[in-house]
This record gives structure tokens, sequence and C-alpha cells, in this order.
């Protein structure tokens, strides 16, 4: 007499292990290269902004700067891809709403563009415990995805519903609430040879693509205690499915989106930026002056924290200081921005990091920072992140 077992379910989860083993060796990689990268291309980036200021926008170089920006943009996009699969990067959750996320994901991803978003979440739908930001990526991988699927347009459809999942299911999840999520479009669908590797760190059928959009959108889904897989026909579309826990309940009524209010002009103050790359203090330096502001420079906390208090006994208060997370060798913001803070509860301080996935960036006002700015930036975004800093008070 002969047993037969059905070990599909095993050859699958197996599958998954080794797939996340592959993202967390190139996440090895990725942790190591990203502060240097982003350094690099911060002083890229913020001089062309920069540079453009000085031009009209009828002058023979103006266009040039422009595709020079636009390279720099996808480097940008390329290093936060990368920064999905560091080690550091868990997700720092708070309650969203998914309808918000799924309805900003499509404006933005498909303006200017033939194909057309339909996003069909009820009211009812469950709220999530979820990194914004992190989540905000996966629907645009996913979005940029469908629409490279249907180059002469078409229609994508966003649908969610609520689901209780049992002990014992073929994902492998815990038991519990979820939200079932999907992603359904008119493409030219993926064979069956590509669904094998969609999510695998550098596969892509798209001559222009890189092959890590999809996988970090594993890597997302995954670290948020989730699931997410894809089925398709070809010449019919694809549909990608993600389930991810739900807290079981919609989103209190109450709950009102914080509108920023556009404030007095605060330019003319004067800005400490505290750096250990002298092109990262170079170029902040030309903005910030750019901007209309004062500027000091220096290369660590522990300069930072006595420039400071200096300047507070003479009576010229800094406005504002902006910090690097991570100073090698030396101390970094976290640190600084504590001992300037026992000094002036009332600093505003602004952390910033090309490691722009380490949970202090996310949550800079659990550790007393009044923003945060991620490297790369360009001239407006230092002026509206020290707008909104000197806003806040």
């Amino acid at each position: 007499m002969g047993i037969a077992l059905d070990i599909s379910d095993l050859k699958e989860h197996e599958k998954e292990e080794l797939r996340v083993q592959k993202l967390e060796s190139l996440g090895v990689l990725a942790g190591g290269i990203a502060h240097d990268f982003n350094n690099i291309l911060t002083g890229i980036m913020g001089n062309i902004s920069l540079a453009k200021i000085s031009l009209d926008d009828t002058h023979t170089s103006y266009k040039a700067l422009v595709g020079a920006e636009k390279a720099s943009v996808r480097a940008t996009e390329l290093a936060r891809q990368l920064l999905t699969f560091a080690r550091g990067g868990e997700p720092v959750k708070k309650v969203v709403s998914l309808q918000h996320l799924a309805n900003e994901s499509l404006s933005l991803v498909l303006h200017g563009s033939n194909v057309r978003g339909v996003v069909d979440i009820p009211d009812s739908i469950h709220a999530i415990e979820a990194d914004e930001g992190q989540i905000s990526q996966v629907f645009h991988n996913i979005i940029i995805n469908a629409t490279q699927a249907m180059p002469g347009g078409g229609l994508l459809t966003v649908s969610a519903r609520n689901e209780t999942l049992a002990g014992r299911n073929t994902m492998a999840l815990p038991p519990g609430p979820y939200i079932c999520l999907t992603f359904t479009d008119e493409g030219c669908g993926i064979s069956d040879t590509d669904l094998e590797k969609i999510f695998d760190p550098y596969f892509t059928t798209k001559v222009s693509g890189n092959g890590l959009g999809l996988a970090s959108t594993h890597s997302i889904i995954s670290r948020h205690g989730g699931y997410i897989s894809v089925s398709s026909l070809v010449d019919k579309g694809a549909t990608f499915t993600i389930h991810l826990p739900s807290i079981g309940e919609t989103l209190p009524k109450c709950q009102t989106e914080f509108v920023t209010q556009t404030s007095k002009d605060h330019r003319g103050g004067s800005i400490l930026v505290m750096d250990d790359e002298e092109m990262i203090r170079e170029l902040a330096t030309g903005m910030l002056e750019e901007i209309g502001y004062h500027v000091t420079t220096c290369g660590a906390g522990s300069e930072a924290i006595r420039y400071y208090e200096a300047a507070k006994e003479s009576g010229s208060p800094f406005s504002a200081v902006i910090m690097d997370l991570t100073i090698p060798g030396g101390m970094g913001g976290r640190e600084a921005a504590e001992k300037i803070l026992d000094i002036d509860p009332a600093a505003r301080l602004i952390v910033s990091s090309g490691y722009s996935n380490d949970p202090i960036m996310s949550d800079y006002r659990t550790y007393g920072f009044t923003g945060a700015i991620a490297k790369p930036y360009r001239i407006n975004e230092l002026a509206e992140i020290l707008r909104s800093a000197l806003s806040d008070h």
C-alpha cells in the first residue's frame, strides 16, 4: 500500500524562503553602498538645481541641465529600490488608509499617460498598519509595470476586500484579519516562464529596466507580514494580488488629513549645517545662501553642539540645524540632537541621511527632530523642509 502526499505547498514555501534569502543577500550589498552613493548624488543633483536657477529657461544649456537632472532622478530611484533590501530598513508602521494610498499612487503615476485607473475600494475596507512610504513604493512599482504592459493604453483596476485567513492557508500566513488587494491590467500578460522569476532581483523583460522594482515590492510586502502573487494570461493581462494584515476595522470617522498651512517667510535666518562630507557642506551653503539664509557649517556632532551653544549664549541663536545622521568615526545626528535639545528644548533640528530607510528618517519626531530630508535633495526640497520646520513652532 502506498501513501501519496501533496507537497506542492511545501515546495512553494521552500521557493519563497529561497527568494527571501536572495533578497537579504542583496541587502548586504545595498546597505554598504547606499550612504556614499546618495552623498555623490546629492552633489550632482544639488549643483544641477543651483545651475538651473542661474539660467533662463531659454538658455541653450538649460535643456541639457534638465536632461542631466532627469538622469539623476532615475539614479535616485535605483538607489531607493536598492535600499529596500538593506537590513535596518524595517517598516515604521502607522494606521493608514488603502483608499488614500491607491488614489494618490494612481494619480501620480498615471498623470500624462494613456492608461486609465479605477479604484474600487469600498468604505467598509479595513485599515492597515504599514509604512506609508514603503507601501506607496509597492503601489508605484506595480502601476508602472502595468503602464509598461499597456503602451497603447488600457484600464488598470485596483480593488480590495476584507478577508479572514484560517490557521492553514496556501500562503503560510498567520491566521487573522487581512485585506486582499488586487491590481488588474489589460496588458500583454506574462508568460509562465517569466512568472516563475518575476520577483527575482535583476530579472526584467524591459530593455531599459533594472529588475529591482518588483523584487523590492516583494521584499516590502514580506516585511509587512504579507504575501504577494501574480497570475496572468498572455495577451489578456495580469493581476497582482496582495494580502496584508489589517487592524480588523475601518479608520475612525473623525480622522482627517492634516493640511500644512502656508506661513510667513522665514528667510534671513541663520542655519547650521553638520555633515562629514565637505562636498555636501559646500553645496548646502550654496543652496541656503541662494534661498536667503546665513550659513555656518561643521563636520561632526561635537562641533555642532559647541557652535549651537555659543550662538545661543551670544544672543544670535541658529534658526535651525541640518544634521547628517551618520558620521563615520564621530558623533552623528542622533546623539548630537539629544545634547542640543538639552541646551535648547525648542531647537529646530532636521535630520538628513543617504540611508533613507533608517527608522529615524521615518519616525524623526520620536528622536526630537522637527523634520527629515533624504539625500539626494534639490534646492526646492531643502527650501520646503526648512519652511515647514520653521513653521512648526
